[in-house]
């Protein structure tokens, strides 16, 4: 009994845990108990160990007693020789070397190398209750003991002096301790019975549970555990056993480019850079309920585009013929792609998570499962993406396609511990910022007096290197790389801490420089990105003068540039208690930068590009104080902050707030929202402005996109509840409190309506509609509409009042205007108001004014500015209040029309003096200035020129006629004394000629065109010698012969477009993509491999209104889709080149197709042609004016405004993606493509020389050349073999194939045609026929029928294939009674052939056989006319579908319009209405041919 006690003792210490442990541990419970704290917080620093060393034999047994489901990995176990008293607690019990063998999941690690992979049972698998033991044997071995039972040997050669180590790592947060002492005696014989049994249930279960392919051959009795006297409890140990052993594995037949390895977990695709498909595996078996099947993404390239894939499918792999990728499987098939979920190849959810399968780097692990409910999960490095298919099949296997940039997979069996590790700090990156915190290490000796200094952490970027005690950081060798220089504070800042460093080394070989910011990653877990914009989450930084959230620019335009910094210098960021951000530069605070931060963010520094060293100032009384809201300067309101009138905050500082609905998106720098998922969601997508408005402050967005998917549309109103504090609803009408909304016609306060029928409707407006709203000083809502005041809608607003827009039903996309700031602070009682027409003058100099002398009807606004017609349709003559120099332009701006009137505005010159004029109301003047004619008076009205009322000129130009709200027109006396129209800033050329000198601009407020506001200034003395240079086009106009010409490298007099006196010389810079060659001394670009990697910048950057041209050299019809190109807004030396433009996100607008892009996010579609159908040849152009708008120039034809708010400088961007090859920078003037020597001149041009005193003489007119720029449009050579079926005789048609005209939609946008035109006299409209392909038919060429085609009207005949010879053979259209083919003369026939015309078209047997006409195709090219006959392509073998039908003139008077004959009741053509749409003509001789339609489907 006396040796008795002291052994109790020591057996009751040796089941107690060792006071030291892990930093996050607290012990209990007589120090049995062990607990990690901030368990769903952190995932590790959870070691613990036995107070004693181990006796052999003993099992220090412990008990899970709490686990969550936050992490991966679970409990481990095992011994070490090193002392608990002096060891250095490492982060998780794999870290512990010298000695020490640990059992991690079903892995055998000794001094943290693995031994034994797939060893006993899976801990990870175990339960709370559970328990596990450890033990060293009396021959030096190391044994698991799970529940009672022996795992088998583990290690050996084990020392005799060892502590047992428990982790509570991952999911095990608490366990006890229960005993360490030896195992009870088993007999022999009754264990390898027991062992038999557990196998044998073993097999039972698994198959009964999976029915795997393939069974183990063998099992072996040390890694099977022992048997245990319960049944219920060896079954459960047999089950858990089979799970390790029946793994998940790639299933060996797979993909032909495949090749396994490392057991079969292991799959790489060969040769990737040569092939990016058939890199299919699966899984050797099906996925069990509640499986997750996971793997790691180990390598990737970077020639591609598109990457992994992941899902399951119901195919056994045995029996599977593999496809070259998964998503061409058509049945059983559900695949995650990109960032959505396709179904049997078909997309089912086109936004199924915020993460891209696209832009996952090395490392990323990405995991699915299939719940025992059915359900399908994603998961992406660790975080659940929800459910992605509901009802999945109950046999499935896991498939992993390695397509594009992926190459090597690793499944992941969470047994390997630095496997879990990689998981959980993906994990604790993704989690809230209060995830991550660091807890003070526990300290024996703690030091109070230490301060809570601000250092770098000692986990830093590559490239970088900790010194000077944390304070100072560096890349050693700063002038080798450029990047990989990321450094992070040691802890988070405090609210109001202010974190500063001055940069101490500079070095002049890289571009760019220090970047500053905050993230909410700790820096003990992040994976340091090379730059840390590349960081998608929790970030903020300043970069350049830029701000960027999450790698996105938010702000452009925000402070000093810190790429200007020099040595010295100092940079500082702080986190307010509001969550605002704010930095500073050299001690001045820039303003507020982003709001809603999160608080326990940690500084980040990016020492890039030229910064090469930096320390952090922590010594505060040389730093300023930190300033109040007020002191922040003009720009820095708060978004929260009380508005005030007097502050000078910029017009342009009214953006969307970042707080928002949940289905908008903020981009374009806070200028543009956007509804995402527009056609499978309808709401929730309400944005507020970033502040208050101001009184007599207008707010205005452009609808830039609409859906016809929904009813309902845009909802515009005010709410007085702050951003912060609005609680975003589905609507903006189910607000009931602060709240003022106009949707539809009805105003609503607090969500009920007060008055309906409101001046305008939201649910009417179109794409390209503006909508404004203003409060007053009085506190009154107004609403604009294209910015016309539609007066008040409801009074009484509070004084800080916030705009909010909900993207509701159809509307989609909409942005701020440049038009949204202060106007007045007032408004009149009276509807016209200066207010409502803001003056733009972006020519120098003093503004024109009108005449004080005019119309009865006009009011003058604006200081004479602008004129308004108050009544009736006439009576709306202004004038220029002073007389024009020559060259000079006068120029007006429509602000508002009214379409109840017909005709439109008129402009001309006039001898008249309006100073002689009586004083107004002038009642005596002409109500029209059509019929001035007490002086000379040169005038257009529509398309005519008129000289005192007599017809001069007909077809001039664009016709006035057509302009609406926002169109410009202007007229100048040239020097040659002729007179010239502007339209938008594009000279017409002359239109009249001997023009007198002593002249006064004259417009006439005529019919539907009541506002106008003028935008032209007067010149200066010696504007002579720098003034732009005058439209000279080189060839004609498409012409429907519309004397519109091509505009050339368009320099517009009076508009934005003024040209650089010293244009700047552009090449391609040497950094390129790497497929891309350089000659021609850096002129020229080709791609000499594969179909991406093709980007190119220039060297200098775009100045303001300089025009850069290339041209596309060389295509390769062997790939698809073609070139786009754009402007990037920073410098293009530290640009790193991803394989397509589409992949840029910073600071980039992008042309692709028809849509423009900004950072890779549309903001703009069906804009000028489609890129991709370019020909060689064409020539592609860009330029930024004035005001920072971007436009392409495509050969020479400004196709408008593509995007605004461009930085300066900008450097132009150019992907030869697919198609096109090589691009040609154009140095000097190129003839647009297809058009005619520079000698040849334009109907206008040839009308002048024939112009005498603006009469006319009587020439042989001819039709001026057309332009086709697509030379190799697809479907124009369809249209021609088709033509060529047909056998008709070549002397029918025109030889110059110039004249013949493709129709289709790239075709047409590239010449710039208009969807209408006039011809005839009277004028009459017909439309272009797009969609048709125009075969151009021989014309005599005597004067008499050439000045027929130019005095008759245009339209359109449908018929049938087998009558185009005979109607070819008479020279005129045939009736339907005459025109079937087996009738060899004209003469009526009983009955119709196979392509004779349908009934309705036949005349009834009495009448005179008559003809039927339309002016638009879109009712001529209908079936019922123009039957489709079906033929196969001689090329293509493809069968297709065609039409035929003609193009006339039709003589004036020779036809009558009447109503359709069809009974159709939807309108058919915009501009035609159906009860004018059909014209029938019985007069022979009426119609002249000229040209065959075909349209082939």
């Amino acid at each position: 009994a006396g040796c008795g006690g002291p052994g109790l003792v020591w057996l009751h210490m040796a089941a107690e845990l060792h006071p030291r442990s892990g930093k996050l541990i607290g012990l209990s419970n007589s120090n049995r108990t062990a607990q990690r704290n901030q368990p769903v917080q952190e995932f590790n620093h959870g070691l613990v160990l036995s107070r004693e060393p181990l006796r052999d034999r003993d099992v220090f047994t412990v008990r899970i007693d709490k686990k969550v489901n936050s992490w991966s990995g679970s409990i481990e176990i095992g011994v070490t020789a090193l002392d608990p008293a002096g060891l250095e607690f490492p982060s998780s019990a794999t870290g512990l070397k010298g000695g020490s063998w640990i059992v991690s999941g079903c892995s055998v690690l000794k001094d943290s190398r693995s031994v034994l992979e797939e060893y006993g049972r899976d801990l990870d698998q175990l339960g709370e209750g559970d328990r596990v033991g450890i033990q060293r044997n009396g021959k030096g071995e190391l044994h698991l003991w799970v529940n009672g039972q022996d795992c088998g040997t583990a290690a050996s050669g084990l020392p005799s002096r060892l502590w047992a180590v428990v982790d509570l790592y991952g999911k095990c947060t608490q366990v006890t301790v229960v005993s360490c002492e030896p195992p009870p005696e088993m007999d022999g014989e009754e264990v390898e019975d027991e062992i038999v049994s557990t196998q044998a249930v073993s097999i039972m279960v698994s198959r009964a549970h999976s029915r795997p392919d393939k069974f183990p051959n063998n099992f072996d009795s040390n890694s099977s555990p022992a048997g245990s006297s319960g049944g219920v409890a060896g079954l459960g140990v047999a089950a858990g056993s089979m799970t390790t052993n029946d793994a998940l594995l790639f299933h060996e037949k797979c993909g032909t480019l495949i090749k396994l390895s490392n057991n079969n977990k292991t799959g790489e695709r060969r040769r990737p850079l040569d092939e990016f498909n058939n890199g299919v595996v699966m899984t050797n078996r099906p996925l069990r309920n509640n499986e997750m099947f996971e793997i790691r993404i180990d390598k990737l390239v970077d020639k591609w585009s598109g990457s992994i894939e992941i899902g399951v499918t119901t195919h056994n792999p045995n029996n599977l013929d593999y496809p070259a990728t998964m998503t061409n499987l058509r049945s059983g098939t559900i695949m995650m792609s990109g960032c959505g979920i396709l179904t049997n190849g078909k997309g089912t959810r086109r936004e199924y998570c915020e993460f891209s399968l696209d832009e996952l780097q090395e490392g990323d692990h990405i995991g699915l499962m299939r719940k025992a409910t059915g359900a399908l999960h994603f998961y992406i490095n660790g975080i659940d993406q929800g459910v992605a298919a509901n009802q999945t099949p109950g046999v499935v296997y896991g498939v992993v396609d390695l397509y594009g940039m992926a190459v090597k997979v690793t499944i992941v069996h969470n047994h390997n511990h630095s496997d879990r590790l990689r998981r959980n700090n993906a994990i604790m990156r993704a989690l809230s910022p209060d995830v991550g915190r660091p807890r003070p290490a526990l300290s024996l000796t703690p030091e109070p007096d230490v301060p809570d200094r601000l250092l770098f952490h000692l986990n830093c970027g590559q490239k970088a290197a900790i010194i000077s005690d944390g304070r100072t950081a560096l890349r050693p060798h700063a002038t080798d790389d450029f990047n990989h220089g990321v450094v992070l504070s040691n802890r988070p800042l405090h609210s109001n801490e202010v974190f500063q460093v001055r940069i101490d080394k500079m070095v002049d070989k890289w571009a760019g420089s220090i970047e500053i910011g905050v993230t909410t990653h700790n820096p003990t877990y992040l994976q340091l990105p090379s730059t840390m914009t590349n960081l998608r989450s929790g970030t903020w930084m300043m970069t350049g003068n830029g701000v960027m959230h999450n790698g996105t620019t938010i702000l452009d335009e925000y402070g000093h540039n810190l790429d200007r910094l020099k040595a010295g210098d100092t940079v500082g960021v702080v986190r307010k208690e509001d969550g605002s951000l704010h930095f500073f530069v050299n001690g001045v605070p820039q303003g507020p930068a982003a709001w809603n931060v999160p608080p326990s963010v940690y500084a980040v520094v990016d020492l890039y590009g030229q910064a090469a060293q930096a320390t952090i100032m922590d010594d505060m009384a040389d730093l300023p104080p930190l300033p109040d809201d007020s002191s922040e300067g003009p720009t820095a309101m708060s978004p929260g902050s009380p508005c005030s009138v007097s502050g000078a905050t910029a017009a342009n500082d009214l953006r969307f707030h970042q707080l928002h609905g949940t289905n908008a998106v903020i981009t374009n720098g806070g200028r543009t929202a956007l509804r995402q998922n527009c056609r499978s969601e309808f709401n929730d997508a309400i944005v507020i402005l970033n502040r208050c408005l101001r009184d007599g402050e207008l707010f205005e967005i452009v609808i830039q996109k609409m859906v016809d998917r929904w009813s309902g549309s845009i909802e515009a109103g005010v709410t007085a509840i702050r951003p912060e504090e609005l609680e975003f609803p589905n609507t903006m009408t189910d607000i009931d409190y602060d709240t003022w909304m106009l949707s539809g016609t009805a105003i609503m306060q607090d969500g009920n309506t007060m008055r309906n029928n409101y001046g305008c409707d939201l649910d009417s407006l179109t794409t390209g509609s503006r909508i404004g709203m203003m409060r007053t000083a009085t506190g009154d809502l107004h609403y604009f509409i294209n910015g016309l005041d539609q007066g008040v809608a409801c009074t009484g607003l509070p004084p800080e009042v916030y705009a909010v827009i909900d993207l509701y039903g159809q509307c989609v996309q909409v942005s701020i205007t440049s038009s949204s700031g202060p106007l007045d602070n007032s408004l009149c009682t009276s509807n016209i108001t200066e207010k409502s027409f803001p003056i733009h003058s972006p020519v120098a100099g003093v503004a024109h004014r009108l005449h004080s002398k005019h119309g009865k009807n006009v009011v003058l606004l604006g200081d004479g500015c602008q004129a308004l017609r108050v009544d009736g349709y006439a009576h709306g003559i202004v004038f220029s209040a002073k007389e024009l120099k020559t060259d000079e332009v006068f120029e007006v701006k429509i602000n508002k029309v009214d379409d109840r009137w017909s005709g439109s505005l008129h402009v001309g010159l006039t001898t008249l003096q309006p100073p002689d004029l009586p004083s107004c109301p002038l009642s005596g003047l002409s109500p029209s200035l059509t019929q001035l004619r007490s002086k000379v008076t040169w005038v257009l009205a529509g398309s005519e020129v008129r000289r005192n009322g007599v017809l001069q000129r007909q077809n001039y130009g664009c016709s006035l006629d057509r302009l609406t709200v926002g169109n410009r027109v202007g007229v100048k006396r040239c020097s040659d004394d002729t007179m010239h129209i502007l339209i938008d800033g594009e000279d017409m050329g002359p239109a009249a000629t001997a023009v007198a000198k002593n002249v006064y601009a004259v417009l006439d407020l005529y019919g539907k065109v009541t506002a106008v506001s003028i935008v032209s200034s007067t010149l200066v003395e010696d504007s002579e010698s720098v003034k732009a240079p005058s439209l000279s086009p080189d060839s004609c106009s498409e012409g429907e012969q519309d004397s519109t010409p091509v505009r050339e490298v368009c320099h517009l007099r009076g508009s934005c477009f003024e040209p650089a006196l010293v244009p700047t010389v552009m090449t391609f810079l040497e950094n390129h993509g790497k497929n891309i060659q350089l000659s021609n001394q850096n002129l020229t670009a080709a791609r000499v491999s594969s179909y991406n990697q093709g980007l190119l910048v220039t060297a200098q950057a775009l100045p303001r209104q300089q025009l850069f041209q290339v041209c596309i050299d060389r295509l390769n019809p062997s790939w698809t889709s073609s070139l786009s190109l754009g402007v990037i807004g920073h410098s293009p030396d530290r640009l790193n080149f991803p394989s397509t433009a589409c992949c840029l996100k910073r600071s980039v607008w992008l042309l692709q197709r028809d849509s423009v892009f900004h950072n890779s996010l549309k903001i703009c579609e069906n804009y000028g042609p489609n890129l991709d159908t370019c020909p060689e040849g064409t020539i592609l152009g860009l330029l930024v004016d004035s005001s920072g708008c971007l436009h392409l120039f495509v050969n020479g034809m400004d196709q408008g405004v593509a995007a605004q708010d461009i930085p300066s400088p900008c450097y132009p961007l150019i992907d030869l993606y697919g198609q096109c090859e090589q691009v040609t920078i154009v140095t000097n003037h190129v003839s647009v493509v297809g058009g005619e020597r520079e000698d040849m001149r334009c109907q206008g041009d040839m009308e002048k020389a024939d112009m005498v005193d603006g009469i006319k003489e009587s020439v042989c007119w001819t039709p001026p050349p057309e332009v086709n720029p697509n030379k190799t449009c697809e479907y124009q050579a369809l249209c021609s073999r088709f033509k060529e079926l047909l056998t008709l005789p070549d002397g029918y048609f025109n030889e110059d194939a110039k004249y013949n005209l493709c129709y289709c939609e790239s075709c047409h946008k590239l010449r710039g045609d208009e969807a209408y035109y006039k011809r005839g006299e009277p004028p009459r409209d017909y439309a272009l026929p797009f969609g048709w392909c125009r075969f151009a038919l021989r014309i005599k060429t005597h004067c008499e029928v050439s000045n027929a085609f130019k005095k008759w009207h245009i339209a359109y005949h449908g018929t049938s294939v087998g009558s185009l010879r005979r109607i070819l053979d008479h020279n005129q259209l045939l009736s339907a009674e005459s025109s079937s083919i087996f009738s060899l003369s004209p003469v009526k026939t009983e009955g119709h052939g196979s392509y004779g015309e349908p009934e309705e078209n036949s005349a009834p047997e009495r009448e005179i056989p008559r003809v039927q006409l339309s002016p638009t195709m879109r009712y001529s090219g209908l079936e019922v006319f123009a039957p489709k006959v079906q033929f196969r392509d001689p090329r293509s073998l493809r069968c297709h579908q065609a039409q035929v039908g003609f193009q006339v003139c039709v003589r004036p008077g020779s036809y009558k319009v009447g109503p359709t004959s069809l009974g159709i009741s939807e309108p058919l053509d915009p501009r035609f209405s159906n009860a004018e749409i059909e014209w029938i003509t019985k007069e022979k001789g009426g119609t002249l041919l000229y040209g065959l339609l075909i349209r082939v489907e």
